[in-house]
């Protein structure tokens, strides 16, 4: 095998990859063991054991305890919809953006207080400190986590109102827009930051990850006349799902 200006192990890397995209390493097919790597590329065991590690780290492959790495099954990616805007008809915000796709979705929540982490709050343009409700989500299609989301709410804004558990009360479940409006606060405006990052430990773990797997995390913000009145970190595995914008041309 020639080698060119890469480092030897991305190359062994970018061949097995390339076989395992082509089908000459099916799902569940043993991946070569190092000895193997080695002796076929003519690398060192080093160079071997980093072009494994990179398969590894990118999901194509997976460890199983006493038997070697093996090809994962590749799952066909399915969308998430994301909406923008929804119409104030008390349906909870993931079931109304899940709809146009025929998912049938269900979540659990969990709410608490606490200070506002210095990150938290210059989000939402208050003091670090300050009271803020935080509401953990995980999301699943069919029981399978396929979404986890973490938001805050500044209790400047929604303390001691029917609004302060967003999953409680009259209008628990509802969409931020209608439950900010119960407290005549209209919201007018949202902003979504879409990136990519490796999954924490406890996320993957949720999510049905391995470590080194790829999230795809939208940092959203609603605002009420430049006021911001929530803002969320929502995490998608990235080997699993792609997030779907619909937006109305205006």
């Amino acid at each position: 095998m020639t080698f060119g200006e890469q480092p030897a192990y991305l190359r062994v890397a970018s061949d097995l990859r390339e076989k395992i995209a082509n089908g000459s390493l099916p799902p569940h097919t043993r991946l070569p063991s190092q000895a193997r790597i080695r002796e076929e590329y003519g690398v060192s065991d080093t160079v071997a054991l980093e072009a494994r590690k990179v398969l590894m780290a990118e999901g194509l492959v997976e460890g199983r305890s006493g038997s070697g790495t093996y090809v994962r099954e590749r799952p066909v990616p399915r969308p998430i919809a994301r909406s923008g805007y929804r119409p104030p008809t008390g349906a909870n915000p993931f079931r109304q953006e899940q709809a146009a796709e025929g998912v049938r979705g269900t979540w659990e929540s969990s709410s608490e207080q606490e200070p506002a982490s210095v990150e938290v709050a210059a989000r939402l343009g208050i003091e670090p400190g300050e009271r803020v409700m935080r509401t953990r989500y995980v999301f699943r299609d069919g029981g399978e986590p396929m979404m986890l989301s973490t938001s805050w709410e500044p209790l400047g804004v929604t303390g001691r109102t029917p609004v302060m558990l967003p999953e409680e009360g009259p209008l628990g479940g509802c969409g931020v827009v209608e439950r900010m409006a119960a407290i005549d606060v209209v919201v007018d405006n949202v902003v979504e930051e879409v990136g990519a990052r490796p999954g924490l430990a406890e996320e993957l773990l949720t999510l049905g990850g391995v470590p080194g797997h790829v999230v795809m995390v939208v940092a959203r913000t609603y605002y009420a006349s430049g006021l911001a009145v929530e803002t969320a970190d929502v995490v998608v595995p990235a080997d699993r799902f792609r997030i779907a914008y619909h937006l109305p041309v205006r």
